[in-house]
């Protein structure tokens, strides 16, 4: 048998390029080296951590948040078990919803290792070992991304056991709330599962680089954000490196320095977090025999995510761009429709990206320092949810909304929010900005929600400096 597509790859980027292909009338299989289908994001990444993040959150609001609204309870216990339960019971439920859809759509699926073995040649290593040699017209390369090594002042990689020295995986699973752990890398994941261990009962401390917080997100929000995450319990140590990650009986002793050299420490830990980012996923896939070109690890695409060998494409983590599952899922889409005859598109501009800490933040477009450096000329509006009643009356009045716009045509150019329910609000701003909406039209769009989405309209008002008929 010969398909249309095989997808190497069953993630966010991979399923849904194999479900829609399908649907378009593709004979398409998909090939995953793992038990289950989902890829990290669904096994041991996105979806996990958000069913901890809501957890969590649970837990805290039970201490912390109910009395003030005259709800009183006996002080929450925590049934650790029970919550990665509820962790383990919203993996199983996605993972095996994915198998459904291909099922559903008639999608094949082999189980084991995918390798390009030669023109229109797939070959699968089955756990077994055995080996299966498919054909195919086209090939979309969907393997995601793996934890970012980290290496010590000798240069040697720090060991992961999943268990005292962790990557985000094993900090999805520990057995107990560690007394102390560190996390090396204030970025996303670095903040979501140190929150996580925060909240229930954890200090955490933060090692980063960087002397901010939130790498690629807008200045002065990650400046506010950090100082809210301090007022919770995160302790920080910017501008700073790792030295060295040494074992110390059950604990761990973590050596870290300025980056200027001028102060240096240890810090005793029970657990260690690594968090310093993720690498594409591309060893073993036969990359390099085929011919395909990869530039420092990524894999080199044109505009139709086409790779410079006849039939081969990439989308996902493993290609330009940000390493997000929905951007993955657009590309997705996009190459099936290529591929179907149709003409698939992703809009690069309007990809917003959310922290789910309590408060969140998300964001979509430009920042006011990637605004600058292109020296255009920007109107900045400013709102903050102290000032918005609906914020006040569920005590949730950390943050504010910015909005970044074209000085002189007013199109929206940047959306950035700090707050409670920015995940959602972030939506808003997203789609108008995919019709390259006006400072105006973010007013009026929000007007028709009056919720906390006030606050988004205000700060659109802030850029326009002047009153408008809604």
């Amino acid at each position: 048998m010969t398909y249309d597509l095989i997808v190497i790859g069953s993630g966010p980027g991979g399923y849904v390029c194999a479900i829609r292909a399908a649907q378009l009338g593709l004979k398409t299989a998909v090939v995953e080296k793992d038990a289950t289908y989902g890829g990290t994001c669904l096994n041991v990444g996105c979806i996990p951590s958000k069913a901890l993040l809501h957890a969590s959150h649970m837990f805290d609001e039970a201490g912390h948040g109910l009395a003030p609204l005259g709800v009183i309870v006996d002080p929450p216990r925590l049934d650790l078990p029970a919550m990665m339960k509820h962790k383990a019971d919203t993996v199983g439920a996605n993972v095996a919803g994915v198998a459904y859809l291909f099922k559903k759509n008639k999608v094949d699926g082999f189980r084991g290792v995918g390798r390009l073995a030669g023109p229109g040649k797939v070959s699968v290593t089955g756990p077994d070992g055995a080996v299966q040699t498919l054909e195919t017209k086209n090939v979309v390369i969907a393997t995601g991304s793996a934890v970012a090594p980290l290496r010590d002042a000798a240069s040697a990689a720090i060991e992961i056991d999943e268990k005292v020295i962790v990557s985000s995986t094993g900090a999805l699973a520990l057995e107990k709330v560690p007394q102390k752990l560190v996390v090396i890398g204030a970025g996303v994941i670095g903040l979501e599962l140190g929150s996580v261990w925060r909240r229930l009962g954890a200090q955490v401390t933060a090692i980063e680089y960087l002397d901010r917080v939130l790498p690629g997100f807008d200045l002065e929000v990650a400046t506010r954000f950090q100082k809210i995450l301090e007022k919770q319990g995160f302790a920080f140590k910017l501008a700073s490196k790792v030295t060295g990650v040494t074992r110390e009986g059950d604990g761990v002793s973590v050596s870290w320095s300025s980056v200027d050299g001028a102060t240096s420490d240890k810090i005793a830990a029970d657990v260690v977090l690594i968090a310093t980012g993720r690498i594409p996923y591309t060893q073993g896939l036969g990359l390099e025999e085929a011919g395909v070109v990869l530039e420092r690890g990524r894999i080199v695409i044109d505009d139709h995510f086409a790779t410079n060998v006849a039939g081969v494409y990439a989308i996902g983590d493993v290609v330009r761009g940000p390493m997000l599952a929905h951007k993955a899922e657009d590309e997705g889409v996009a190459v099936a429709e290529i591929l179907a005859g149709e003409a698939g598109h992703v809009n690069y501009n309007v990809i917003p990206g959310v922290v789910y800490t309590a408060p969140e933040v998300a964001s979509v477009g430009i920042t006011e320092e990637e605004a600058k450096a292109k020296g255009l000329t920007i109107a900045v509006g400013k709102f903050p949810f102290s000032a918005n009643g609906r914020a006040r009356a569920n005590r949730e009045t950390d943050g504010f909304v910015k909005i970044i716009a074209d000085a002189v045509t007013d199109r929206v150019l940047g959306v950035h929010i700090l707050g409670a329910g920015a995940g959602e609000l972030i939506a808003e701003a997203t789609v108008l900005m995919e019709f390259s909406g006006s400072s105006e039209d973010l007013a009026r769009t929000c007007h028709a929600h009056p919720t906390m989405s006030e606050a988004m309209k205000e700060a659109a008002l802030a850029v326009l400096k002047r009153p408008i008929h809604i």
